[in-house]
């Protein structure tokens, strides 16, 4: 059953929303007790939520294709996560968000080299707006000295952007291939695998304090997750994509809250521009309904 792009557009962009702000909570959590055990812990719980209502679903044995899309995706996500997290508490949120956003165009490449979408002339131009907000805002915050910390900060940002690019065409071809609560429930869950590998040396149990972040944590990402999910099995990536770029107003915002970055005019500016650029690229799609679905042809 197709449904409105519209639609398709609207849960993408609330997915993109709630993961923003899940991140200004993992920040939060992550200068008390570090990236690595906030985390862990968050998966933890994020895989006891998920898997408890995807038991009562009694859900069929995911196939062997299924799996093979779980478990690599999975991998990238786990380099993606602990690099971006521990990236975030060395850069201001915002700063962090905008050094991410190299991720959506080269992934607009990557959907033409393994899903074999065609990218229109309207995606590529979106694109390209949103990412001259990103340099105007990156141009008004960025100035002065960095320390050595923030410089390896914003080193291990820019990998996790371009691991994430990886990620969001895999997410395309995972997409067809399964339903977005058992890609929650297994993404955590192998996620959590990979990163339980050095727990024995790296983990700690937080103090009674943190579990309500770490918890709050866990459900935005879950709920971020099956809205995404739920989207790119719908519309076609290149689409999507300029929606990415919505996640730095949703920043500027819990930046300002939680930590006391200050909006700045170039901040504004550049939020326009990047608003601009999503409408652009998603004028391709209105007024005729669900993008045509993707013929996915990953190894």
């Amino acid at each position: 059953m197709r449904v409105p792009f519209s639609i398709a557009l609207g849960a993408a962009s609330a997915g993109i929303a709630l993961y923003s702000i899940m991140d200004a909570v993992m920040k939060a959590v992550s200068i008390e007790i570090g990236a690595y055990n906030t985390l862990v812990w968050r998966l933890g719980v994020a895989v006891l939520l998920t898997g408890g209502v995807y038991a009562v679903t009694r859900p069929a044995r995911p196939t062997r294709d299924a799996m093979r899309a779980h478990l690599g995706r999975s991998v990238l996500v786990a380099a993606m996560a602990i690099s971006f997290f521990w990236g975030i508490v060395r850069v201001p949120l915002a700063e962090a968000i905008a050094l991410s956003f190299i991720a959506p165009l080269i992934a607009l490449g990557l959907a033409a080299l393994f899903l074999k979408e065609k990218i229109g002339a309207q995606s590529v131009w979106g694109s390209l707006l949103g990412l001259a907000g990103v340099a105007v805002v990156v141009a008004g915050r960025v100035g002065g000295t960095h320390s050595h910390d923030t410089v390896l900060g914003m080193a291990a940002i820019l990998f996790s952007a371009v691991v994430y690019a990886m990620n969001l065409v895999v997410a395309r071809h995972q997409a067809q291939l399964a339903k977005p609560l058992e890609i929650a429930f297994y993404q955590n869950l192998f996620v959590l695998g990979l990163l339980a590998v050095p727990a024995p040396w790296l983990l700690a149990v937080p103090a009674a304090q943190h579990w309500p972040g770490i918890a709050v944590a866990a459900l935005l990402a879950i709920v971020s997750l099956l809205l995404l999910s739920w989207a790119y099995a719908r519309a076609e990536a290149q689409v999507l994509l300029p929606v990415e770029y919505t996640a730095f107003i949703w920043a500027s915002l819990m930046g300002w809250w939680m930590f006391g970055e200050k909006l700045t005019v170039a901040t504004i500016a550049g939020t326009v521009l990047i608003v601009a650029g999503c409408l652009l690229a998603a004028r391709k799609q209105a007024g005729r309904g669900a993008a045509p679905e993707a013929e996915a042809v990953l190894p």
